[in-house]
């Protein structure tokens, strides 16, 4: 196996290192504080091309694959910006999937355009507050009626939704127990956030607070039936398209954190001086350290298998599970070893660390929990039974 980037991947991390080297740490220490939207950032993703990485050139997408992908965000993610810079694009670039696979031509130019060029903003409302990761069990309702659909229920967690005009909303079209399986009945919508039908509300949270994540209610909403994505009843299998490269992003960008964790918490090592000695010459530095390179590394080696074997076609559920799960874990152990390296410092947010700290939860929690990923292993690879 081929463990070397090649050129055309170095020359990407590089471009996406000069964008992100015109906002510093003060930049995002300060939109995380003030809660303030990196507005400049997400500009300048979209006057580079960088919004829509995997989405198809003749809309105005970039066409990479999700290596490729995983490379950008992650690089953001390393430069200091952390998940709050990320978190700009991220959605992007997996998301509208559903719409590249299973849209109509007409779709694509309608809906992909006005998105990779920055003149729409969408949200991803998928989770509800009392169905959790059990997507069968969604209460939001679209009743046909005509040439549209009627749209009622709530959304838990799209991000910058009351920044967006669109969203990519799943509902249920048949009843549940008129359906053969749970899964079934569940149709997929790319529509308009009618403010009159549609109220967001910001949720308090404790990490990533420049990039707010909401609530949407939905109360009567009138969905075009060209605005739904493929056939009616078969929404839930259009976004499994999307589930795996959202794992590998997410892994990436976990070790992209731990990354920036761990290069702060060696610099000040070398530089904080006690006793008379910089305490990186204590092997109780130097050693939860050291282990930290190592677990990242590993990690993300597991990330680049899952990526490349999404590229070629392959199947990679096991390795994009396993490379989220290990991507978050070996992220958390470096953020939290770099607080605890800088001691009481790395309690203060001028050193940066905290944040790090505070946003590398997102990864343990979503979009899958720790839990369900090691039942997935236990039963697609050793082939227990089911556990729940």
């Amino acid at each position: 196996m081929d463990f070397v980037l090649n050129a055309e991947q170095k020359e990407l991390r590089d471009a996406i290192g000069k964008v992100c080297a015109k906002f510093d740490l003060a930049y995002w220490r300060d939109c995380d504080a003030n809660e303030r939207y990196p507005e400049e950032f997400y500009r300048e993703m979209v006057n580079g091309g960088w919004v829509g990485l995997t989405l198809p050139t003749e809309y105005g997408g970039a066409g990479l694959g999700i290596t490729e992908a995983a490379l950008v965000m992650q690089a953001i993610v390393e430069s200091g910006a952390g998940f709050t810079g990320a978190s700009t694009i991220h959605s992007y670039v997996f998301a509208p999937n559903a719409i590249v696979v299973h849209g109509t031509e007409e779709q694509k130019k309608r809906m992909l355009t006005p998105l990779i060029k920055g003149e729409e903003r969408a949200c991803f409302a998928i989770t509800e507050p009392n169905s959790g990761l059990d997507t069968s069990r969604l209460q939001t309702r679209a009743v046909r009626n005509g040439d549209h659909y009627v749209m009622t229920g709530e959304k838990v967690w799209p991000t910058a939704a009351s920044m967006a005009q669109r969203m990519l909303v799943i509902a249920r079209t048949k009843p549940i127990e008129d359906c053969k399986r749970p899964i079934d009945g569940l149709s997929l919508f790319y529509t308009r956030m009618d403010p009159d039908y549609v109220r967001t509300r910001k949720i308090p949270k404790l990490g990533r607070n420049a990039v707010e994540s909401c609530q949407i209610f939905i109360d009567g909403l009138k969905v075009p039936e060209e605005d739904r994505i493929g056939e009616e009843g078969k929404g839930f299998y259009y976004l499994l398209d999307g589930l795996n490269p959202e794992r590998i992003l997410v892994a990436a960008e976990a070790v992209g954190l731990g990354r920036i964790s761990l290069s702060r918490a060696t610099e000040y090592a070398k530089e904080r001086v006690v006793f008379d000695r910089p305490i990186g010459k204590n092997q109780g530095i130097q050693h939860p350290l050291a282990k930290c390179w190592m677990e990242l590394e590993a990690a993300n080696l597991m990330m680049l298998k899952a990526a490349t074997l999404y590229d070629a076609g392959e199947s990679c559920g096991a390795e994009a599970n396993s490379a989220k799960y290990l991507g978050a874990e070996a992220g958390y152990r470096a953020c939290e070893c770099a607080v605890m390296t800088h001691g009481g410092y790395g309690y203060a947010k001028e050193f940066d660390v905290e944040r790090y700290l505070r946003e590398v939860m997102i990864p343990r929690l979503a979009p899958v929990s720790r839990e369900l990923v090691m039942c997935y292993i236990a039963e697609r690879v050793l082939g227990l039974p089911k556990s729940y």
